[in-house]
């Protein structure tokens, strides 16, 4: 599968990227979450490579991509620069775009900032910003971010994840799995070895520590986006309630969600062919 697949890096907003990319067609862009990579993205590449070019980058910080060391680079205005840099660098003007988690928060606001350059936005288990910002307001949310709290303090967090090979990456991963077959011993491998280059712990957990200096999910006015939007949720997903989900429709003019039971957080990886099939009826409308 992985045989067709190539590796490339493209410079945009002053660093470079490490991307994977098959197929040819416009353009699909896919962004990942915390704790992962590309290879997040393994599922999704090949059966979207069919009629589109993919992409799937590592976020800034992550794996093969530049890891600034200044923290403050670790912010959504910076995050929104680098997609908008590489639709361009790579010769288009739009793309499908696509985000998990931390990249689906991404792929919230890029759409927000430049909805022109987004054909069709794909989020899977990350509600909208405002949603977001008005859950953490509650206790039951608040219980469930509590590591966005814990990430803030220096060095402890990056310790932590370190201890006994990184074994919280493997814990994280199978641990709030609901079908543990989901990852492979080569899969938590692929990630422990992705965190364990230099620099990428302290990126990773700086998307965190900038989130309440920089106010990512703090409460703003959010126009009604124009872009149709399809929101897949894994219902099992223990740091963000289903809940979350609720009401988005007043943020998006044409919205479709689809809730898929017995799954977690890691939906695209753990229920891989209900998330592709969602996606294609979606790109077919």
């Amino acid at each position: 599968m992985q045989e067709s697949w190539t590796h490339d890096f493209i410079t945009t907003n002053g660093i470079r990227l490490h991307y994977v990319t098959q197929g040819s067609g416009p353009l699909m862009l896919f962004l990942h979450g915390f704790p992962e990579f590309w290879y997040s993205w393994r599922h999704q590449i090949p059966e979207f490579a069919k009629d589109h070019k993919v992409v799937a980058i590592d976020l800034r910080g992550y794996n093969d991509s530049d890891k600034p060391p200044d923290s403050t680079a670790y912010s959504m205005p910076e995050f929104i620069n680098d997609v908008q840099g590489v639709i361009t660098g790579l010769g288009y003007d739009k793309c499908v775009l696509v985000g998990h988690d931390w990249g689906g928060e991404i792929a919230w606001s890029f759409a927000d900032a430049h909805p022109a350059m987004v054909d069709r936005l794909i989020v899977l288990n990350m509600p909208h910003p405002a949603k977001f910002a008005t859950g953490l307001r509650t206790p039951q949310q608040l219980l469930r971010s509590w590591y966005i709290f814990f990430f803030q303090l220096p060095f402890l967090p990056e310790l932590l994840i370190q201890l006994n090979d990184y074994q919280a990456l493997e814990q994280v991963f199978q641990g709030m799995a609901i079908n543990k077959t989901a990852f492979t011993s080569a899969d938590i491998e692929a990630y422990k070895n992705a965190f364990a280059k230099p620099g990428v712990l302290t990126a990773a957990v700086n998307y965190y520590r900038n989130v309440l200096q920089f106010g990512s999910f703090s409460q703003r006015s959010w126009s009604v986006l124009e872009v149709p939007t399809l929101m897949i949720w894994g219902e099992d997903d223990i740091p963000l309630g289903k809940e979350l989900t609720y009401g988005t429709e007043q943020y998006v003019r044409d919205f479709q969600i689809k809730y898929i039971s017995n799954c977690s957080h890691w939906v695209q990886q753990e229920q891989p062919q209900l998330v592709n099939q969602y996606i294609r009826e979606f790109l077919a409308v």
